[in-house]
Order: C-alpha cells, then structure tokens, then sequence
C-alpha cells in the first residue's frame, strides 16, 4: 500500500486559505487507496517478463508476443469496491497496441488505446474506469492485434476514500501522449491560475436562482438564461476542479438535480434545450447535442470521481444518457451527431450537423463506459468527416465550418445559413471551440488522425497572427480571411489547446497561456469565460478523460 501525506506550502497559503488546497505537485493522491501489481508476477499468455528497457518498477516488466490473444492476467484483493485502475505501459513504435481490458472474465473496456510513448524506455500510464468489486478479482489485458500489447511495467488499482475526489485537480496522475508540451513556468503556476479563473467563472456564472435545491450556469449572453450547453460545462467542469474547490460535489449534485428536472420532451434521458429566468423550459423543451454531451462526460467523470453509491447513480446515468444520445441524438445511416432529438428523418436539418459537437475524447469515453462499439463507429466517422472536410475545402488553414450540409452525399460546409446566421458555413461562433476539441483528444489519446487536424489548426493560426494572440479574429473563411475582426476569448483560448501538439510551438504556447491567465473572466460573458477556463484546464495539464 501507497501512504500519502498533505502539506502546504506557503507559496499555496493562499489557496489554503480560501479552501482550494491543491495536492503538491507530483504526490500521490490522498483521496484513494492505491495497490501496486507488477506485471512480472502476474499471470502470461504468451508473454514474457524482460528486463532489457530501463525505467520499469519492480524487478522487470512483460513484453507481449506480437499475437493477438496474447494476455497479462493480474489477481487483485479489493478491501472495498472501487473504479479505477491504472496501467503503466511503453509502447516504443508509432502503432497503437490496443488491448481490451476485462474483470472477472467480463470486458469492461474494449480496444483501449496504448498508443507510442517516444520509446521504449519511456513510460505512460493508462487510466480506465472499470467497476472493481470489493475481495479477489481477475484484471486481464488482452492484446487486440497482429502486434501484440505494448510492454506492461504494473497496475495500480484505488479505491476512492469516503467523500474526497479520486483524481483530486492538481495531483496530475494521468499524463498526456508523450511530446505533449505546457506552459513554460512551475506546474504550481499554471494550477493557480486555472484555480484563479475558476474561482471568478464560478462566482460569475454558477447560482442557485431558482431554488428546489438547485444549481445552474446562468448565461447571460444567450438565447435564454439557462440553456443545456451551459450545464453541460458546468458538470464537466465541476468535476474535474473537484480537490480544488471543496464544494464541487454539492455544486455538482445540484447540477444533477436541475438536469434531472428538465427532461426533453422527446426523450426523458435527454436534457430540455433552454429554460427562461424562471428555470422553466421553453422552446417545444426538446434537446441540444452538444448540452447533452457533456452532461453524459460529467456523470462519468463524478462516477470516476466519487462513485456511484451516494444520492446519485452517477454511472448509471450517465449510461442512461449516453443511450439516449445514441437513439435520439446520431443519425443511424452517417453515424454522425445531429443537432437535437427534435431533428429525424422527416426534417429538414437531418443531414446536417454542427462541427462543435465532434467531441472526439466523449465518444471514447463513451465506448469505455457502455462497451458498446458504436461508439467506435462514430468516433471513427467524426473522425474521418474532420480530415475530409480539411483537406477538401480548408487545406492552407485547417477551419472547419460551423454546420455541415449533405452528409448523406458528398458533406460540405454549409453554403450560407442553415439553422443560425449567414456565416454557418464559415469558422464562426460554433467551429470556434474545434481546436479546442479536437486538441483535447490528441493531446489525452495521441490519436495520429486527432494530432495531425490539430497540428493543421496551429500551423495556420501561429503563422496567420505573427505569433501574436491579441490578433485572433472572432470569424473566419475557410480560406483563413477575416470577417469579423473583433477580439472574444471563445476564439483564442482553443487555440492554446491545439499549441500543445506541435513541439515547436513553445513561445506560441506561452504567449497564448499568458493571454488566457492574465485575462479576467467578464460576468456578462458566459460564453467565452466558460471557453476560456475549459482551454485553460487543458492547457495546464488537468484535463483527463473517464
């Protein structure tokens, strides 16, 4: 058993003193249990343990047979029930080694993604969320491919301690792909001005308007007060401040709860779309795709977070949600995202989607969490659907459209308005949160096809702006020419996502974090605050996927 300790240092007194003591950099958690396992006593079908790389734990590590069905069995002793578990693995080539990952005999994530570490004597660690029952249980690692698995160094299980976080922000447990960069300056730096950002985008936008126990993210500058994206960000972003903010699980909880009483019409398992000053749903009450989305990731990370016995079922619901964004929410013939459950067959928008809602690193998520491969086969089509749309119609810049047309043919940007304004087919106020995204995937997955859409996106808008964030238009062509030169935080904090991927993009990466952490959140500005804390969380290292 791991033990931890907590310490302040007075460069945190401040925090302490707010209640927003994070985990020093690079401690273990305090809010789990952890048990190590080395590979080299466990279980192995043809594999063997090796000693020939440096950098491994124990007395060795296991090196797979390049055979699919090759397995690394690990039994474990839980004195509790417990959802995580880590694996520490190297993987020195450029493929991917996926391995489906079972307990007891059941799989309970499918083809997880070890992707190259730099070398084989570099080590990552794959974090999985998987339902660990209390006693003797079966971990195994099952190769996928012809290539066998990576090179598997240990794992780690932990069960979450009663009321704290598992992955408390700031104890920067899960790392990125290898050759991720960050912010030049001290990992504590970086964490106190993401907690700073935080702290005015909660004051600003999180309330208790309407009571009912009750907690919603006010949006100021939309349609109508309260709408389904914003909550969506508040769950996500809630939950991953959790260690951080000692209220996150109250504040989550009540977000839950308001989620929970405004259902769509059309579907109970999806949230109502817009509610008026009075949280009361209006506009038919039907869904928005991108609200929902985040709604299902937050669940799953407040399940990874705290687990699921305490008033709310978070993994539950979040399964609940994601099927229902899978029924109602993705069109069954391109597997694409549509843009609500009020848009079918016999509607004018079906073959249409809206580029914001390709959350590449959700539907990953979503895979691990159900086993269910759909998810793959959506994770795939965004995927390809972000290449294609790329390289046809924005090959000099990267840009995606806002909405794309025709996606049962040949799918384009749209040629002019099509739900919101005439720049639907331009890189507006919607594709403006697609490097962020797109970034987010590459950065936690190392997904070739994610890295090179968000490599793109860089090149184009370092070399667009002479390195200078302060000249980031709020709309662009495809094409990379300016149609609105004003300035909005919604279009330059993505941009410090995408900055992480390309190695030497350092003092881009670093003009761009300074813009962000020395620009103060506007309580008028819902929209590109919430943009702006979300890339920063990125940014700094403290994004991670459930």
């Amino acid at each position: 058993m791991r033990t931890t300790t907590s310490r302040v240092t007075l460069a945190g007194a401040a925090l302490a003193a707010a209640g927003l003591l994070m985990p020093l950099l690079g401690a273990p958690s305090a809010a789990a249990a952890d048990t190590r396992y080395e590979a080299e006593g466990a279980k192995l079908s043809q594999a063997a343990v090796a000693t020939n790389h440096t950098g491994y734990s124990g007395t060795g590590f296991v090196d797979y047979t390049n055979v699919a069905g090759s397995f690394v069995e690990f039994t474990v002793n839980a004195t509790a029930a417990g959802n995580s578990l880590a694996i520490r693995y190297a993987n020195g080539t450029t493929t991917d080694r996926p391995l489906d990952i079972s307990v007891n005999g059941t799989v309970v994530a499918s083809g997880v993604s070890f992707g190259s570490t730099g070398s084989w004597d570099t080590w990552a660690t794959k974090n999985i969320s998987a339902q660990l029952p209390a006693g003797t249980s079966t971990v195994r690692a099952t190769a996928t491919t012809a290539d066998g698995g990576p090179n598997l160094d240990r794992l780690d299980t932990a069960i979450p301690a009663t009321g704290g976080p598992a992955v408390p922000f700031g104890s920067h447990t899960i790392p990125y792909a290898a050759g991720t960069l960050k912010p030049s300056g001290s990992q504590s730096a970086l964490d106190q001005a993401v907690v700073k950002t935080y702290n005015a985008w909660k004051s600003a936008f999180v309330k208790k308007n309407c009571g009912n126990g009750w907690y919603e993210v006010i949006s100021p500058d939309a349609d109508h007060p309260y709408v389904a994206e914003a909550q969506g960000y508040g769950m996500v972003v809630t939950a991953t401040m959790a260690g951080a903010d000692p209220e996150a699980k109250t504040v989550f909880d009540g977000l839950v709860k308001y989620m929970l009483a405004h259902p769509s019409v059309n579907n109970a398992n999806l949230l109502a779309a817009e509610q008026d000053a009075s949280c009361k749903s209006v506009d038919g009450s039907d869904s928005a795709t991108d609200g929902d989305l985040d709604v299902a990731y937050g669940l799953l990370l407040a399940d990874r977070q705290w687990g699921s016995t305490g008033t709310y079922n978070y993994k539950d619901l979040a399964v609940k949600h994601i099927n229902a964004i899978k029924k109602s929410e993705v069109n069954p013939t391109t597997h694409l995202m549509l843009f609500g459950d009020w848009s079918d067959s016999g509607e004018s928008h079906y073959w249409m989607t809206r580029s914001s809602d390709w959350m590449i690193d959700h539907f990953r998520a979503f895979r691990a969490a159900t086993g269910d491969s759909t998810w793959d086969t959506v994770r795939t089509a965004h995927q390809n659907l972000i290449t294609s749309q790329q390289s046809k119609y924005a090959s000099g810049t990267g840009l995606l459209a806002d909405f794309v047309v025709n996606t049962n043919t040949t799918a384009k940007p749209a040629p002019g308005e099509v739900l919101e304004s005439p720049n639907d087919g331009d890189y507006s106020w919607n594709a403006c949160r697609d490097p962020w995204r797109i970034g987010a995937d590459a950065v936690t997955s190392g997904d070739s096809a994610s890295l090179a859409a968000a490599r793109k996106l860089n090149t184009w808008i370092k070399a667009r702006t002479g390195g200078d964030p302060g000249r980031i238009a709020s709309g662009y062509h495809l094409n990379g020419s300016v149609f609105d030169s004003g300035n909005d935080m919604a279009f330059t904090a993505p941009f410090a996502v995408t900055a992480l991927t390309d190695p030497g993009s350092q003092a881009w990466l670093d003009a761009l974090w300074n813009k962000l952490a020395t620009t103060p959140i506007d309580p008028d500005l819902y929209y590109g605050g919430s943009v702006q804390l979300q890339s920063m969380i990125v940014a700094s290292g403290n994004y991670w996927v459930p």
